[in-house]
């Protein structure tokens, strides 16, 4: 993203300031949150890891001002929301930045050493797939199903064992 002409900046610039709030309630309205933030939690019963999903409308200016991608944004936000502060480094965040239709999925060392990165791009293939046809639930939905699974095959609760829930589940909205 560095070879941006200077025009080319401005108008990322007037993109991300022109988007708001309003954009997120449009795409993911507080229903949606809320089915979102149970649907974590019915995942998190099944395995030890731990599952965020953060969606922002557009990146901070300090962000746009040195282009950086939403890459660099997920993983400040990784580190912000203490994804990557679980007890068997088996968190995932699911960030979303809507006034570029970018989806990011980070993983932490634990799960990492054991998903390839092969298989987290296909699943950010078939969410953005969905999220261009306007089916964010479906997408949303659908990545929770798949990191679940990832999470119960790898990281298992043992029998009788509860789940830490060392994280909120609901998204977080910025």
């Amino acid at each position: 993203m560095g070879s941006r002409t200077f025009f080319g900046k401005l108008a990322r610039i007037w993109r991300h300031r022109w988007i708001d709030r309003a954009e997120i309630a449009r795409a993911l309205p507080p229903d949606l949150l809320e089915r979102l933030a149970a649907r974590v939690g019915a995942s998190e019963r099944r395995h030890s890891g731990e599952i965020r999903i953060c969606v922002e409308a557009g990146l901070p200016n300090s962000y746009l001002w040195r282009d950086a991608t939403a890459r660099e944004r997920a993983v400040a936000m990784f580190g912000k929301l203490r994804v990557w502060d679980t007890e068997h480094n088996n968190g995932v965040l699911i960030y979303l930045l809507l006034v570029e239709h970018a989806i990011e999925v980070v993983a932490d060392r634990g799960i990492a050493r054991k998903v390839s990165e092969q298989a987290w791009a296909a699943m950010t293939q078939r969410m953005s797939q969905a999220f261009r046809e306007g089916r964010f639930e479906d997408g949303l939905t659908q990545a929770l199903a798949e990191v679940s699974a990832l999470l119960v095959e790898h990281f298992p609760l043992a029998p009788g064992e509860a789940d830490g829930n060392e994280l909120p589940d609901a998204p977080v909205v910025i």
